[in-house]
């Protein structure tokens, strides 16, 4: 049940991130509510390090939780550490959720507190706009570096495509710490269908010149992501200058503003290696689509999709 209107409160949007408050959201979503007919909600950053203490983000749940007028949050670059620190106080998750162990969308029914892993379905609206179908049937592989939430669910994405003969048959998650690694191949391990799942590899590396390496040996073709947080939360590449795509591969760098180094590495050889080169830009789209659906309890058709990421692209920056 809502709560009673009263003209001084206003309903309330979270949105918990490492730098939320400089993220374009803060400009588009007031006229996506507008667009959408929600103009009494109000969205409010919270800027979270990401060493972030468990009972600071206990806090910032149980305000959710508590406030009548708080519908819910999205959450970036926090989600595994919120769903560690916080999952004894929701009073349902959805299966993927449980699945991952992490946390991308708050919403609450009925006074009910919901936790929603979104980001699998929000990788699987971007990477069908610019991965063409048939990409995967001729051998080319996935080297994604970063395993944190985005990268967890882009490997769960493409290994569980619709066609069977259009997944990669090679996914490779590298990342800093090997722990994170060992949760991954945990959840890789848990999925079903009648289908085998890809090959999965796990390096832990820190090293840009490592990935270099593991760059020049992928097939023709193949998918590299950039899902490391670097150029976005932090300066700098996964890579260095010297490392070359894949030919005629397909480049991600998930993030959409940063200094967006690896983008720009990617831009430099586009014409010689002839990369397809995308951005982060519609998956912040998808994301932010994804978690308004939840939280307010719409059903946005693709028409009306297109048409908030053209009021988005109007005001980026």
């Amino acid at each position: 049940m809502e709560p009673d209107r009263d003209a001084d409160r206003a309903v309330r949007f979270g949105f918990i991130g490492v730098t939320a408050s400089r993220s374009s959201i803060n400009k588009v979503f007031p006229l996506w509510a507008t667009e959408l007919g929600l103009n009494e909600a109000r969205l409010e950053p919270v800027d979270l390090a990401l060493d972030t203490s468990r009972e600071r983000y206990r806090t910032v749940v149980e305000d959710i939780a508590r406030d009548p007028w708080h519908y819910g949050a999205l959450v970036t670059s926090h989600k595994v550490r919120l769903h560690r620190a916080t999952v004894d106080m929701f009073d349902e998750l959805d299966p993927v959720a449980e699945l991952t162990g992490e946390i991308s969308c708050i919403s609450k029914r009925a006074g009910r507190l919901r936790g929603h892993a979104k980001d699998t379905l929000t990788a699987g609206r971007s990477l069908e706009e610019f991965v063409p179908p048939g990409h995967f049937a001729d051998g080319a592989e996935v080297l994604c570096l970063g395993a944190g939430g985005s990268g967890l669910a882009i490997s769960l994405y493409l290994a569980s495509r619709p066609d069977p003969s259009d997944r990669p048959d090679r996914i490779t998650l590298v990342n800093r710490g090997a722990e994170r690694l060992d949760e991954c191949r945990v959840i890789h391990q848990q999925m079903d269908g009648p289908q085998p799942p890809p090959e999965f590899s796990y390096i832990a590396n820190a090293e840009p010149e490592v990935n270099d390496q593991l760059m020049a040996e992928l097939p023709p073709g193949s998918l590299v992501i950039n899902a490391t947080g670097l150029g976005k939360d932090m300066p700098g590449s996964p890579i260095t200058d010297a490392g070359l795509f894949p030919h005629r591969g397909v480049v991600w760098e998930i993030n959409y503003r940063g200094d967006l180094h690896f983008l720009h590495q990617a831009r430099a050889q586009e014409r010689e290696r002839e990369l397809t080169v995308e951005d982060g830009w519609r998956y912040f789209v998808h994301g932010w689509t994804a978690a308004t659906e939840e939280v307010f309890d719409l059903e946005l058709d693709r028409e009306t999709v297109e048409r908030l990421s053209s009021i988005a692209a109007e005001v980026r920056t």
